[in-house]
């Protein structure tokens, strides 16, 4: 395992809310943010996960539109936990509409970047609500990546973001503005990956 090299430092802080970021063209990131949740839960914080890009699910019973793929089932399992003494709460929302451009997409453009700044509004909105201990902003990146968003819009989030609030950010590639304005960013780095060999995304391990 690499060491970091660790700046010489005297000053310890005992608690502090961090922007945190996950990227990479490797799968894992969604995953990892996921797992950050189920552990500030445990802990007894109350968590908001805001996906951007990705559609909610279609109401009674409809199919899925062009270029839509099924909510993750981690949401359904936390839409069913109950909470209770000492454990948090874990909501989310689905602020997007799909793939853009591939995999069948066939909104126009403005759909999806309407979408995109409606997102930031409520993220806004969730930032500074002063409900929740963490929040994530699944695939906001991505939505970068993607031109629905600029980088200033993500650097805003950042700057209004309460001390003690934990921020979660993911996508694929690297920014160097956010990367410097976060405390702490992992990169998923693909080594194999099987679509590459013709196996579709598969329910319980992609989504």
């Amino acid at each position: 395992m690499p060491k970091y090299k660790k700046k010489k430092t005297d000053k310890v802080i005992d608690k502090k809310g961090l922007v945190i970021s996950y990227i990479g063209d490797g799968k894992g990131k969604t995953s990892a943010a996921m797992g950050l949740a189920v552990r500030a839960a445990g802990a007894g914080m109350n968590v908001f996960i805001l996906q951007f890009v990705k559609a909610k699910k279609p109401e009674d019973d409809q199919p899925l539109q062009s270029g839509e793929w099924p909510v993750s089932s981690e949401v359904d399992f936390f839409d069913n936990i109950s909470s209770s003494s000492g454990i948090g709460k874990i909501d989310n929302e689905q602020v997007g509409v799909g793939f853009v451009g591939i995999l069948g997409d066939r909104k126009e453009r403005e759909a999806h970047m309407r979408q995109a700044l409606q997102g930031l509004e409520r993220a806004r909105q969730l930032i500074t609500s002063g409900e929740y201990d963490v929040v994530i902003l699944d695939e906001i990146i991505s939505a970068l990546e993607l031109k629905l968003i600029e980088e200033r819009d993500i650097l805003d989030l950042i700057s209004i973001k309460p001390e003690m609030l934990h921020l979660v950010l993911t996508g694929h590639d690297k920014y160097p503005k956010l990367i410097k304005a976060s405390d702490l960013v992992t990169e998923m780095k693909m080594v194999k990956h099987p679509y590459y060999e013709g196996v579709l995304a598969q329910i319980g391990i992609d989504y």
